[in-house]
């Protein structure tokens, strides 16, 4: 199976502490390396991954808080002394290129790569990135300012192929490829070989759902039905209920909710607010609605 895996950078909320750092994620497909999220200190935690910084591709903002991007600027610095050449595209909600392009004018002004800044319409879903291994569309979220979370959609990869048909039926090196993308096989007497008997099924294909920071928001579900894993902000416990509407930001138990109606197959809580001195409270409420829920944690990998 092709490698689909999350890298939590940092879980934590608005104020960094010694067990967290503020929203940033790589989700390594096949190699090809996305970030979500850039918070402070961010750079330092990708180093501890050992991923390689030039298989970075995109950089995905959700918002434009502090706690979401502090860290961008000096990532991007640290590519241009590491000799970047490969244009690099940071996507993010409008005022993207108000806030940032001065700054990457002034320090990143001899930079030997490109940056490219894509402002995207925040309540609406569309799709900002495709190639050939993935599809990232974005999920309208609700919060103080303009803020979307990311849903990754892996393509399908070909059927497998048999080896014992290859030399039952004598089949050519130059049809394997049209076999795994679905073709039968004709017997020089006219016999027609079925596909699913020349092959297996591929994968099954996974997909991931990063939705933070956001109100209690429903509708999420109906857009991420039947996903993966689904990371969802769990900022407070249910007894701040008030506070987290207040502040538009969601409870372990909101999340929960949201994983139980879209029947994702694993739910993921982060964005936990400082006040907590340990997560156990959220992950019990969590868990009492929907039992196949986990905490994220700085330097954790999960593998799809």
């Amino acid at each position: 199976m092709e490698k689909f895996e999350i890298n939590i950078l940092g879980c934590g909320a608005a104020l960094p502490t010694p067990r967290r750092l503020g929203s940033a994620q790589v989700v390594n497909i096949r190699e090809k390396l996305f970030m979500l999220d850039c918070a402070e200190g961010a750079q330092m935690a990708l180093r501890r991954t050992h991923l390689h910084f030039s298989h970075l591709q995109a950089i995905f903002l959700t918002h434009l808080h502090g706690d979401h991007v502090f860290g961008l600027l000096g990532l991007l610095s640290t590519f241009g002394l590491l000799g970047r050449i490969q244009d690099l595209h940071v996507y993010g909600p409008s005022d993207l290129q108000h806030v940032f392009q001065p700054q990457i004018d002034y320090f990143c002004n001899d930079s030997p790569y490109k940056i490219i800044l894509h402002e995207i319409d925040t309540k609406t879903s569309q799709v900002v990135y495709e190639d050939r291994s993935v599809q990232i569309s974005t999920l309208p979220l609700s919060h103080r300012i303009p803020c979307c979370g990311y849903l990754f959609k892996e393509k399908p990869t070909p059927r497998h192929i048999r080896r014992d048909m290859i030399d039952f039926y004598h089949i050519p090196i130059s049809q394997i490829n049209n076999i795994k993308a679905g073709m039968d096989w004709t017997l020089d007497d006219g016999t027609i070989i079925p596909n699913d008997r020349l092959t297996t099924p591929s994968a099954p294909v996974r997909s991931y759902a990063y939705c933070t920071d956001t109100i209690y928001r429903p509708s999420i579900s109906e857009q991420i039905q039947g996903c993966t894993c689904l990371y969802h902000e769990a900022t407070f416990a249910q007894e701040h209920a008030l506070l987290a509407k207040k502040t538009y930001h969601s409870t372990a138990a909101q999340a929960a909710q949201i994983a139980q109606v879209a029947q994702v197959q694993q739910l993921i809580l982060g964005h936990f607010s400082s006040r907590y001195l340990t997560e156990d409270q959220l992950l019990q409420e969590a868990r009492q609605i929907f039992p196949n829920t986990t905490l994220a944690e700085d330097g954790r990998k999960i593998i799809l």
